[in-house]
């Protein structure tokens, strides 16, 4: 039967240096800092006041923004509907025209 054949890994060729020996280190503590002051608080943001015709206008982009995007796949899945029943004609029609080529012969 066939084999693979294997390849062998190559034996490098450069000079192999010896890894460097790291020597440890004393670690002397540094002098210890006072805390920094407490920073005073920002200024709260101002509250959004809504009011009624904001609630409105929100409710209204929201409405439309979710009208626009239904229409919008809707009409996409029309597209593909379409296209597929298109072809699916299509292909009814060529075994149509296959089937009576093979009857008359």
């Amino acid at each position: 039967m066939l084999r693979p054949k294997i390849p062998t890994m190559p034996t490098p060729t450069s000079h192999h240096t010896p890894p460097a020996v790291i020597e440890p280190t004393a670690i002397t503590p540094a002098a210890q800092t006072p805390p920094p002051a407490p920073a005073a608080p920002a200024p709260s943001r101002p509250v959004v006041q809504l009011t009624p015709g904001t609630v409105l206008a929100l409710v209204g982009g929201g409405t439309a923004v979710v009208l626009v995007v239904g229409a919008v796949l809707v009409s996409m899945l029309l597209a593909v509907t379409i296209t597929g029943v298109s072809v699916a004609v299509v292909a009814v029609v060529l075994r149509s025209l296959l089937t009576t080529e093979t009857k008359r012969r």
